[in-house]
């Protein structure tokens, strides 16, 4: 059978119908709601329902061919359940699309409350994980911080600029992964940030600013102000070593 998705109404409208349809057929196990109508106060005129169908890994499901459908109303993304249960997580070749499950919302669970459990697996990082992707990220965020410098004292500003701006993801994934956290992406970064805070020191209206000076031009100053407090949030996480192993370089990077 193959489902008519002609737009209704209004996207609530068109999502109703859906659900409906996703609810009444047996080889769908769940419907998860993602995106910014997940995040409240973020959705907008233009917004529209960013839906993940999981559906049985026995056999084929007429929503199969519906993955990767997308109007102005519904974005759809349809998995086997075996998919759905790697989806994001380390190994994954998506695994940077995690933070698309830390808000989601079951809309609905033939599992009785399975589909709920794996994506709370999704929404926070496990103790191992969290200590391996701060120390990888912090290895990396000193290394283009470096090398941003190190162009800077040699005269190349423009070039210095394109590791600084490279450097900021590195600092939120290592920010975010201190506190156990899935970095969100770039456009929930304020949400995140003001509705939950990393702590002191991390608030959106004080680190914002400071990530923006970075990649409106790669300001040393701004660039080692940023290194020392991160040095001394990576450090309090039990990173030192990864910082010590760069020796007598982190006197450069520092203020």
């Amino acid at each position: 059978m193959e489902y008519d998705l002609t737009p209704g109404a209004d996207a609530e409208t068109t999502l109703a119908a859906f659900l409906a349809r996703a609810e009444a057929d047996p080889t769908v196990l769940g419907v998860v709601l993602s995106g910014s109508r997940a995040h409240d106060g973020m959705p907008t005129v233009r917004s529209d329902f960013d839906v993940h169908v999981v559906t049985g890994d026995e056999g084929p499901s007429a929503f199969d061919a519906l993955d990767g459908y997308r109007s102005d109303q519904l974005d759809l993304v349809v998995l086997k359940l075996a998919e759905f249960r790697r989806r994001g997580l380390p190994g994954d070749p998506q695994s940077w699309s995690r933070y698309a499950y830390v808000h989601a919302r079951v809309l609905a669970d033939r599992l009785g409350g399975g589909i709920a459990d794996i994506l709370d697996r999704k929404r926070t990082l496990t103790a191992a994980e969290a200590a391996e992707q701060a120390a990888g990220y912090l290895d990396a965020y000193i290394n283009q911080v470096y090398r941003s410098l190190k162009s800077h004292r040699d005269g190349r500003g423009a070039l210095a600029h394109f590791d600084a701006a490279e450097s900021v993801p590195f600092a939120l994934e290592v920010l975010f992964a201190l506190h156990g956290r899935v970095r969100p992406y770039n456009k929930f970064l304020e949400w995140e940030l003001s509705r939950r805070p990393l702590g002191r020191g991390w608030a959106a209206e004080r680190l914002l600013p400071r990530l923006r000076r970075i990649l409106a031009d790669g300001d040393p100053a701004a660039q080692r102000g940023l290194f020392a407090d991160v040095e001394r949030a990576a450090r309090a996480g039990g990173h030192g070593g990864v910082l010590d192993s760069w020796g007598i370089d982190l006197e450069f990077l520092r203020p």
